[in-house]
């Protein structure tokens, strides 16, 4: 038998909760409600969900700091939920780490199918290896750099290096058309899909992260091209 997916979700309105517990348990999901960040950062252990539904707006900790405090230790998938509907607030979660962003008042049709695309993107590595990074899969590979979007892990000079799936995704995409150039919109449409309901800077967003972990190269690099996008340059 086939073990339910979970769902933590972290709300301190526990009408808007329940409401969201109540569609995903429809859908099959195990679901846990906690009403603060402290109580959520405490159940991940126990509960081991495969993904947060992630209030904003929470007594004591923030969802912000809850979203910092768990992407120091894992990839763990985030949707973050918020009544703030401005780029700033979008920006700065995606910046921490989340993997989407869905303003309230929200579609119940909606919330599910981001949960089962996120979930989709996300096939966590069991213990990957560089060898077997290198050797197994769908993968590309240039000096110092495997991408294996097979089992999403990433080896950089022998080590390998923790990525959300949308990092991976765009980082494979990249640098599977060497010297390709993509606009923001072209690349949001291939990674986050024509129906993301998003802001360009989301790619700029996600391409900064990509460079702090993924450091340029003698013989390739993420480049940006001015008023165009970006593209993954390779040199001989």
């Amino acid at each position: 038998m086939v073990s339910k997916q979970k769902i933590l979700i972290v709300d301190d309105d526990n009408n808007i909760a329940e409401l969201i517990s109540l569609y995903l348990t429809k859908e099959c999901f195990e679901c846990r409600i906690v009403n603060d960040g402290e109580e959520a950062l405490k159940v991940l252990d126990t509960f081991q969900p495969d993904l947060i539904l992630l209030d904003l707006m929470l007594p004591g900790m923030d969802g912000y700091q809850v979203c910092r405090e768990v992407r120091h230790k894992s990839n763990l998938p985030i949707i973050m939920l918020s009544a703030k509907g401005e780029i700033f607030d979008k920006v700065l979660g995606l910046e921490l780490g989340a993997d989407d962003y869905i303003i309230k008042p929200f579609d119940s049709k909606e919330l599910v199918a981001r949960v089962k695309a996120v979930l989709r993107r996300f096939q966590p590595a069991v213990s990957p290896t560089a060898a077997s990074a290198m050797t197994n899969g769908k993968y590309v590979e240039y000096p110092d750099l495997i991408i294996n979007q097979t089992n999403y892990s990433v080896t950089y000079k022998g080590e390998i290096v923790d990525m959300p799936p949308k990092e991976l995704e765009l980082l494979y995409f990249l640098a599977s058309s060497p010297n390709q150039v993509f606009t923001r919109e072209q690349l949001l449409d291939h990674i986050w899909g024509y129906e993301y309901i998003g802001d360009t800077r989301t790619v700029d967003v996600h391409i900064k992260r990509l460079r702090e972990k993924i450091k340029d190269h003698a013989n390739w690099s993420i480049s940006t091209v001015w008023g165009i996008g970006y593209k993954f340059e390779v040199r001989s």
